[in-house]
């Protein structure tokens, strides 16, 4: 039994959804979570917070008779996105969404930890609210501040994502790579502006990043193996201010996205022979920045999905489906590198897709979505 339900799920997310921030400003987000976890201290939680990474937050249950300790994340940052819903707890903050469902992932890991403060765990848990999720690797920056050492270290990590395709509550994983690996790429193009009239003058860096940004699809479908795949895409394009006035320079920014970190090295460095190839044929220069971070390949541990999977399957009041992988990039894949864990689909039925304006999750996936994890977490502690 549960003393947790709908309706207190419910009311964590629209409160969260209405206050989006970006990464590593999540400070009135990072206040709302710690005023619930601190109403619901008791002594068998210790609640962390550090100046280094001051919107980041764990909490630690001491288990009542541990041979592990557990680990569960949530993200906590959103979107530079405006929404589109329409809701009645649409976002206060101008320009800012939780288009990725992050106020859904926060909603859950709340429950988690109002349910385990008042039923106490076998094992040791520690739930992680961390920052910095969708840019500036906020998954790294913990780690390489010591924040899981000693008892605050996971023997085994999960986290979970919500999937607009699937049904609402129904979950879903698989044993191996479920995100791609991804990386940032910024290309500067430099070259010499002039007047449009007389083109021979100049030295034109929108052909040549045009030119660029056409050759770089060659890169998945030349260099890469087709069963493995990979996804180059741009996204942001800057240049020029006049019809009739060629610029110096333009910009475009995009991401890169394989299922592995061979194939990720090997898509940089094909970009990088593309762009240096398109420099030279066009006499200008090109600075190309692509940076990994921490947003590694999601791969969960073979034995720990398998067994996720095995109860999952074995529960006729949990929805599950065996996930194929996706090409969405998650830095949850860098504490997979160091901790073995798994990261789960929650299904939330919407025909908009992840980032988009839109996107308006079902709110019946919070309860069994809650109830699943935290079954879950208690079926793992008994094993």
């Amino acid at each position: 039994m549960t003393d947790i339900n709908f309706s207190e799920l419910q009311q964590y997310r629209r409160d969260l959804h209405l206050i989006p921030e970006l990464a590593l400003a999540e400070y009135q987000t990072h206040a709302y979570l710690l005023e619930k976890i601190q109403s619901w201290q008791n002594d068998t939680m210790h609640i962390r917070t550090v100046t280094e990474l001051p919107t980041a937050i764990l909490v630690h249950f001491q288990g009542t008779d541990p041979k592990r300790t557990i680990g569960y994340r949530t993200d906590i940052d959103a979107l530079p996105i405006t929404e589109q819903t329409g809701l009645s707890f649409e976002s206060t903050h101008p320009g800012v969404m939780h288009a990725c469902g992050h106020d859904v992932h926060m909603s859950l890991a709340l429950g988690l930890v109002h349910y385990f403060s008042q039923h106490q765990p076998k094992d040791n848990l520690v739930v992680f609210f961390q920052p910095a999720e969708e840019a500036k690797s906020g998954g790294k920056l913990a780690y390489d501040l010591g924040l899981f050492t000693g008892e605050w270290r996971p023997d085994e990590f999960y986290g979970i994502h919500d999937q607009p395709d699937l049904p609402a509550g129904t979950l879903s994983t698989l044993d191996g790579t479920l995100f791609a690996g991804t990386a940032e790429l910024k290309v500067a193009v430099h070259g010499q502006g002039g007047h449009a009239a007389y083109p021979h003058l100049v030295k034109d860096p929108i052909v040549a990043a045009s030119e660029l940004i056409v050759q770089l699809q060659t890169v998945v479908s030349r260099s890469v193996d087709p069963i493995k795949g990979g996804v180059v895409s741009i996204g942001v394009i800057n240049g020029g201010q006049a019809n009739n006035v060629i610029p110096d320079d333009v910009y475009f920014e995009g991401t890169v996205r394989s299922m592995t970190r061979v194939g990720l090295d090997l898509m940089m460095k094909r970009i990088r022979q593309i762009a240096a190839g398109v420099a030279l044929a066009n006499d200008i220069t090109i600075d190309v920045s692509l940076e990994s971070g921490s947003y590694l390949p999601v791969e969960n541990n073979s034995e720990l999905a398998q067994q996720v999977i095995d109860f999952m399957q074995s529960r006729d009041d949990i929805a599950f489906e065996v996930a194929k992988p996706a090409m969405t990039g998650e830095d949850f894949g860098y504490l997979l590198q160091q901790i073995p864990g798994v990261m789960l689909w929650v299904g939330v039925n919407d025909t908009h897709s992840l980032h988009s304006p839109k996107l308006t999750i079902d709110e019946a996936a919070l309860f069994p979505g809650f109830i699943a994890l935290k079954d879950l977490i208690e079926w793992r502690m008994a094993h």
